[in-house]
């Protein structure tokens, strides 16, 4: 089963070029230009990782992944950057941000850390489920 990745960006040559090197690589991709975009893909679809930019006009990365974790913690962002900081890169990782990598970004090395992501999603929900036994079976008493 292939991982399913929705690519953040609002440089649309780049967004392009990117979700059709990660497609030629097995990945299922979708796309977003904006914060706003993604937020409303997250709201309808399931993903393995969300890669997300973080300098991006409107509603930056920082606040888009706030928003993204506030209705799905289990959701796993890695930031992509050509403009990375080290205080926003601390930031986002203080924020629950499974990792930051910068633009031009080492293709085979975002696999790696896209299989990691689901790989930890796996295990969240995993976990979600056994919570969710336990209480129904407490619930009723068994």
């Amino acid at each position: 089963m292939s991982e399913r990745v929705l690519l953040v960006d609002d440089e649309p040559e780049f967004l392009e070029a990117m979700a059709e090197r990660m497609r030629t690589r097995g990945l299922n991709v979708t796309t977003a230009a904006s914060a706003r975009e993604a937020l409303e893909l997250v709201g309808k679809e399931t993903f393995d990782a969300v890669i997300l930019d973080l300098m991006m006009p409107g509603m930056d990365g920082l606040e888009a992944f706030k928003a993204l974790r506030a209705g799905h913690e289990d959701a796993q962002v890695i930031f992509l950057t050509g403009h990375a900081s080290v205080e926003k890169g601390i930031e986002a990782m203080k924020l629950g941000a499974m990792d930051f990598v910068e633009k031009p970004a080492d293709l085979n090395q975002l696999l790696e850390k896209i299989r990691s992501a689901k790989a930890q999603k796996m295990i969240l929900v995993e976990k979600k489920a056994q919570e969710k036994i336990k209480d129904i079976l407490t619930e009723r008493g068994w």
